[in-house]
C-alpha cells in the first residue's frame, strides 16, 4: 500500500489515532488529524505529534477533509452512522480502521481473538503461550498498545496476538487473522448500535476475509456463535466445556483434551491457578490458538498453568470473618456475569452503574439459583431491581462504599461477596479500574 504523498485523515485523536498519525507521516504522507475536542484538552496527545509536520483540526471537524482525503483511517471511538463519514462514503472516499491500516503492513502471522467477554484474558494468555515457546511475539490490538504501533517501532517478531472490539471491526475491508476466535456473544453496546443483530454482525466481521487456510475457533457451547459459525469460509475448530469434540478442544472429568488430524493432547485441570467456568473456556481458547499455530504442547500447557487472574476480571481481594470478597469490576455487561456466577455458590452480588441498554434477564435463573443476597448501586438499580429484584433478598445502597459494608453485614460466614456490575461505571467514577479501586478499599477498611 502506498502512502507516500497521500492526503490521508484521521478522526479521532486518542491513542489510537495518534499512533495511526506518527505512521502516516513517517511514510510520506499528507496527513491531517481532526477531533472534536479543543487544543486545551488535547495538549498530551498533541505533544506526541510536535515532531511531525501534521495539520490539525480541533474542536470541530470540516467536511471538505472527509470529502477530500484519498485515505480516511477512523478512531474505534467514532460510530459508523456519523454524518461526515456518511458523506466521505458517498464520495467514494476509502474509509479504514486502525487495524485495517496496520494488517496491510503486518507480514507475520496474527491471531485476532473478539467476543463480548474474556478477550482480555484470553488474548494475554495466548501471547505468554507464544512467548514460552520462543516465538517473538506482540500483544496488542484493543489491550496494551495499537497493532499501528508495532509497525511504527519497527520491532522483529514472529507472531502478532491481538484482542479486536466490535468498534474496530467495522472499517476492516482486507484484514485476515491466521487464526480468528469468537469466544461468546450476549448483549453489549446497544448505546452504540441500533440493535443486538447489529452488534453480532460487527463481531463476525474477524471472520469475513478469511478461507480454507485459516482457522476459526469458536464456542459450541454458545448457541449464538454456532449458529453463526456455519458456512464459515475458514477451518472450523470449536472449544467446549460441556461435551465431547471429535475435532477441536473440551474438558471432560478434570482434563482439557486436544484433537486435531488425529492428534490428541491431554491437559490435567488440577494445577491450573486461573480459577472460573469462564476462564476454562479462555484457557482453550487460548491453547487452540497456539497448537493451531504449532506451538509444543508441553511448553504451551506449562504456561498455562503459571498464569493468573488479570486485575479486576475475578479477582480474590480478600477473606474478612469467614467471608470471600471477589472484584470483577470488568463485567460491564450481562454475559460476564452469567460467568461469574456460574463459578459460586451462596454470592451477595454487588451490581448495578451505567446501563447500557440490553435486558437483565439472562441473569434470573442463576440469580434465583445462586444469589443469597442483592445489593444495587447506580443509575441502573431501579431497572435491575425491577427485573431481579423479586428472585432473592434485594437492597439498594447509595454508594459502593455502602455497598460492600452492607454485603459484610447480611454475609454469612462461607458465603462470597462479588462486584460484578454488569453496567459500565461512568456514572459514579472515572473508569472500571476506580471502581475496582474503590470497592478494594472498601474490602480492606472491613
Amino acid at each position: 500500500m502506498e502512502l507516500n504523498n497521500k492526503n490521508i485523515l484521521v478522526v479521532g485523536l486518542a491513542k489510537t489515532g495518534v499512533a495511526c498519525a506518527r505512521f502516516l507521516a513517517g511514510r510520506g504522507a499528507r496527513v491531517t488529524v481532526t477531533d472534536m475536542h479543543d487544543e486545551a484538552v488535547l495538549l498530551p496527545q498533541l505533544a506526541q505529534l510536535a515532531a511531525w509536520n501534521i495539520r490539525k483540526v480541533l474542536g470541530r471537524h470540516d467536511e471538505g477533509d472527509f470529502t477530500g482525503a484519498d485515505l480516511i483511517v477512523v478512531s474505534p471511538g467514532v460510530p459508523q452512522d456519523h454524518p461526515l463519514l456518511v458523506k466521505a462514503k458517498a464520495a467514494d472516499r476509502e474509509i479504514v480502521s486502525e487495524i485495517e491500516l496496520a494488517a496491510r503492513f503486518i507480514d507475520v502471522p496474527l491471531v485476532a481473538i473478539t467476543g463480548t467477554n474474556g478477550k482480555t484474558t484470553t488474548t494475554t494468555l495466548a501471547g505468554e503461550i507464544f512467548k514460552a515457546n520462543g516465538y517473538r511475539t506482540f500483544v496488542g490490538g484493543n489491550i496494551g498498545n495499537p497493532l499501528i504501533e508495532l509497525l511504527e517501532s519497527g520491532e522483529l517478531v514472529d507472531q502478532v496476538v491481538a484482542e479486536i472490539s466490535s468498534f474496530q471491526l467495522e472499517w476492516i475491508t482486507a484484514f485476515r487473522p491466521q487464526v480468528a476466535v469468537l469466544l461468546n456473544l450476549s448483549e453489549d453496546h446497544l448505546d452504540r448500535y441500533a440493535d443486538y443483530q447489529e452488534y453480532i454482525d460487527a463481531k463476525l466481521r474477524i471472520f469475513k476475509n478469511q478461507d480454507e487456510s485459516n482457522f476459526a475457533v469458536v464456542n459450541r457451547d454458545d448457541e449464538l456463535v454456532w449458529k453463526y459459525a456455519q458456512g464459515l469460509k475458514a477451518q472450523l475448530f470449536p472449544f467446549s466445556r460441556r461435551q465431547e469434540l471429535a475435532e477441536g478442544i473440551f474438558h471432560r472429568d478434570g482434563v482439557i483434551v486436544y484433537r486435531h488430524n488425529g492428534r490428541e493432547e491431554c491437559f490435567p485441570t488440577n494445577a491450573i491457578r486461573l480459577q472460573g467456568v469462564h476462564n476454562l473456556e479462555n484457557i482453550m481458547a487460548a491453547l487452540a490458538c497456539a497448537l493451531l499455530s504449532g506451538c509444543r504442547p508441553d511448553d504451551s500447557f506449562e504456561a498455562v498453568q503459571g498464569f493468573t487472574a488479570l486485575h479486576h476480571r475475578m479477582e480474590f481481594v480478600a477473606e474478612v470473618n469467614g467471608v470471600r470478597y471477589y472484584e470483577d469490576s470488568k463485567a460491564t455487561n450481562v454475559g460476564s456475569v452469567e460467568k461469574a456466577l456460574e463459578s459460586f455458590d451462596n454470592i451477595t452480588l454487588i451490581a448495578g452503574g451505567k446501563d447500557k441498554g440490553g435486558s437483565y434477564t439472562p441473569l434470573a435463573l442463576l440469580v434465583k439459583e445462586r444469589v443469597r443476597h442483592l445489593v444495587l448501586i447506580g443509575e441502573a438499580a431501579g431497572r435491575m431491581q425491577a427485573e431481579l429484584g423479586h428472585l432473592t433478598d434485594t437492597r439498594l445502597a447509595t454508594t459502593l462504599e455502602e455497598a460492600v459494608t452492607l454485603a459484610g453485614h447480611i454475609t454469612e460466614p462461607g458465603g462470597i461477596v462479588l462486584m460484578s456490575p454488569a453496567c459500565s461505571s461512568f456514572d459514579m467514577f472515572r473508569d472500571y479500574e476506580e471502581r475496582a479501586e474503590r470497592y478494594i478499599a472498601a474490602v480492606k477498611r472491613l
